[in-house]
């Protein structure tokens, strides 16, 4: 068997193939007419590379019994050593890096990825994602290791909508605008794949579909109501996008419920939508445990072979978990048929076809060495990708960027030497780590002296390293105070075991900044000395405070094993920052409607009446940007494009990096619609004195609305279009459609 040549040196070590184990044609189960193409070959096909992926796993899949058949729908999928198939552990993750797997690249964590608003950018870093997934899936095959995280199979990206910052894995997403989530996961996801190549690199798995953003100790078992209009609106266009547009093989599902079906057992979602109205053809994996939920929490059915069957047939092809093991007995008691298994499992080979993991591994060796993983030039990757997240909110008096000769600098904070926390979660453990304290110190000169205190503990229940009296004075004698602090993962997550004052179970109940930070801080502003906050978290916080008191803040996320180098390169000048908020920053976690509530209306800079602490898209720099009125036709007949253009200047003293944003509002809309949406971006560098006109072209698209019943409209009528800095902008032109 010609595959077999190079693969079985790893994963089939073990397998012995018996030519005499192989079904005959006639022995093959007969339900598989729903599949149309010829076999010239029937005996070879799957063994054959100039096969197709779907022929090659039609054929494989007709030789197998019923219980082998079972077998391969579970995460741990079991050799078949008959028919040459090895184990295959489905699970591995790719969030912002290689994770769970010892070394790999670690880039920003994906919060910060958004706020680069740079999808060339977002498309190479999944692009060396992709390439340090294969380079270590082929070092442990050759190992003979086929474990969990050691796959091709990646369940990244996670596109779910950052409707609330109480979401502790709100930080796990882009954010919280359904087309700046969209244009990301589409780059991650075609990075990760691969383009124009005979083989995917990798198998991308936009997740979790759908309506899914907590809260975390409710997930297992609460239905997660929304208005068609909403789904439709906010919460599945990203979904769209990846699946359509990104071409992803793969879709995990969620745990929560829909309008009382779970999401994992969802004909409405699994497959009216996805499949009929999309036209998915790869494969939907459950997230883990959540079949196990449809009997246990959801209680929809009483058995675990119901449980299963509900979900196969509604379009579940694959369960992290083991619960799939009762198909063998749901099948003798008539809840799925052979069909119903054969379905899932041809799309499920045809993604390891697609993988190439049938075919002769040398190619894939020699293309992606283990010498890549974490190289120099994938952490110079890292470190830029930082630097392009870097949100600078605050910049009194041209505070920053810091002079690199200053006396003396004093650094503090619980996350200024932690080169943990800034690798966020579903991370990798890479073994270069820069902290911010290592990064100052990498930047200043030699004659700068350093001053490093912890300071204070991250939470208000923490309270090691407090600031005694001979530390104040120490620091009352700097030139300027760095104070690196906030949250981190430790705090924030998924379903975490964390219950202090602030959080729970991985979500936060509050926005504030823990209690004995802010008072460590106020000592420091007492100092009468320039602070600058490095603010560290996975979404917003309401630092009021902060914002009225001290000279600087930079919103850092979790930025990654690079990322005491970018904010140094910040902090100091070397790089203008240019990052702009994916989310909204609000004042009061009292601005928001409950938690638990699923509608949009109150909720981020689409829906949010209220004056935010930093609105959607803020970002300062170092340098100033003018912006000319944007120009564009002001009729145009329903269905044609329209084409806007608006000049923009640096009108600074630095070169910098601006991202220009275009957004609409319906002025005569006859449903309830946002109070505007982000329609386009575009990042743009720009040198000192520079001007340019930057060009968007809006589709007719772009002017729906989506009404009541969740279905698109293009209605006739006047819109704003505006262009600006921010979504605060009021840079604006009018636009009438006839």
């Amino acid at each position: 068997m010609i595959f077999l040549k190079s693969y079985i040196k790893g994963a089939l070590a073990l397998c012995a193939l018996t030519a005499s184990a192989t079904l005959t044609w006639a022995q093959k189960p007969a339900d598989i007419s729903w599949i149309d193409f010829n076999l010239n070959d029937k005996k070879e096909v799957y063994e054959n590379p100039e096969s197709s992926p779907r022929q090659r796993a039609v054929d494989l899949v007709e030789r197998m019994t019923f219980a082998e058949k079972v077998s391969q729908l579970i995460d741990k999928a079991a050799p078949i050593s008959r028919l040459g198939v090895p184990e295959y552990n489905w699970w591995n993750e790719c969030l912002h890096g290689v994770a769970r797997n010892g070394k790999a690249t670690s880039f920003p964590q994906a919060i910060g990825l958004a706020a680069t608003w740079n999808t060339d950018l977002i498309l190479e870093v999944a692009e060396v994602i992709s390439t340090e997934a294969r380079a270590k899936h082929h070092k442990n095959l050759s190992e003979g290791k086929t474990g969990r995280y050691q796959g091709l199979t990646m369940w990244t990206p996670n596109i779910n909508i950052f409707r609330d910052p109480r979401w502790g894995r709100g930080q796990e997403t882009y954010g919280e605008d359904p087309y700046l989530t969209s244009r990301m996961g589409v780059a991650f996801v075609k990075g990760l794949q691969g383009e124009g190549r005979d083989y995917l690199k990798v198998v991308a798995t936009p997740k979790h579909f759908a309506v899914h953003s907590g809260p975390e100790p409710d997930r297992h078992h609460f239905d997660a109501y929304c208005n068609p209009k909403d789904l439709w609106e906010t919460y599945l266009p990203a979904f769209e996008a990846t699946v359509k547009e990104g071409k992803a093989f793969s879709v995990m599902s969620a745990y929560n419920r829909y309008l009382g079906e779970s999401a994992t057992a969802s004909p409405f979602l699994l497959q009216e939508i996805l499949r009929d109205k999309w036209g998915f053809e790869g494969y939907v994996v459950s997230d883990c445990g959540a079949v196990d939920d449809i009997h246990r929490r959801h209680k929809l059915v009483p058995t675990a072979e119901e449980a299963s069957a509900m979900a196969l047939k509604s379009g579940c092809d694959l369960n992290c978990g083991s619960l799939y093991a009762n198909l063998v007995k749901a099948k003798e008691r008539g809840l799925v048929n052979e069909r119903d298994v054969d379905t899932a499992l041809v799309r499920l080979f045809e993604a390891r076809f697609r993988l190439g993991m049938f075919d002769p591994q040398d190619r894939f060796v020699a293309e992606y060495p283990y010498q890549l993983v974490e190289s120099e030039e994938h952490r110079k990757l890292a470190r830029k990708t930082a630097q392009e997240s870097i949100v600078l909110l605050k910049n009194k008096g041209n505070t920053l960027p810091l002079k690199k000769n200053l006396p003396k600098i004093a650094v503090l904070g619980p996350n200024a030497d932690d080169d943990i926390y800034q690798l966020g979660n579903y991370n990798g453990m890479p073994e270069h780590r820069v902290t911010v304290l290592d990064g100052i110190r990498n930047h200043v000169g030699p004659k700068t002296e350093v001053f490093y205190s912890v300071a204070t503990g991250l939470s208000s229940t923490e309270t090691e390293g407090a600031l005694d009296e001979k530390q104040l004075n120490e620091i009352r004698t700097a030139d300027a105070i760095v104070f690196v602090g906030g949250i981190s993962p430790r705090l924030e997550g998924e379903e975490m075991k964390v219950n202090v004052e602030g959080f729970n179970m991985g979500d936060r109940t509050n926005m504030k900044m823990p209690e004995a930070q802010l008072q460590t801080l106020k000592k420091l502003k007492a100092t009468g000395k320039p602070v600058i906050l490095v603010l560290t978290s996975g979404s917003a916080m309401s630092i009021n405070w902060c914002e009225e008191n001290l000279d600087g803040i930079m919103q850092a996320w979790y930025p990654g094993q690079e990322g005491g180098n970018a904010v140094a390169d910040v902090l100091f000048g070397d790089y203008n920052p240019s990052g702009k908020l994916p989310v909204t920053f609000y004042k009061s976690v009292k601005d928001l409607p409950p938690f638990e509530d699923y509608h949009m209306d109150g909720r981020t800079y689409r829906y949010f009446h209220k004056e935010p602490l930093y609105p959607f898209g803020y970002g300062k720099s170092y340098t100033q940007f003018g912006y000319a009125k944007p120009k564009a036709k002001s009729k145009i007949k329903a269905g044609d494009q329209l084409e806007v253009s608006v000049q923009i200047k640096n009108t600074g003293q630095r070169d910098g990096q601006e991202v220009v944003q275009l957004y609409v509002k319906d002025l005569e809309a006859s449903v309830a619609v946002p109070l505007k949406s982000l329609r386009k971006f575009r990042k743009a560098h720009l040198k000192k004195g520079e001007s340019r006109t930057v060009n968007f072209t809006l589709a007719p698209k772009d002017f729906e609305l989506i009404d009541r019943d969740g279905e698109p409209r293009l209605e006739k009528g006047k819109f704003e279009i505006i262009v600006g800095t921010d979504s605060a902008s009021e840079n604006k032109t009018e636009v009438e459609i006839k």
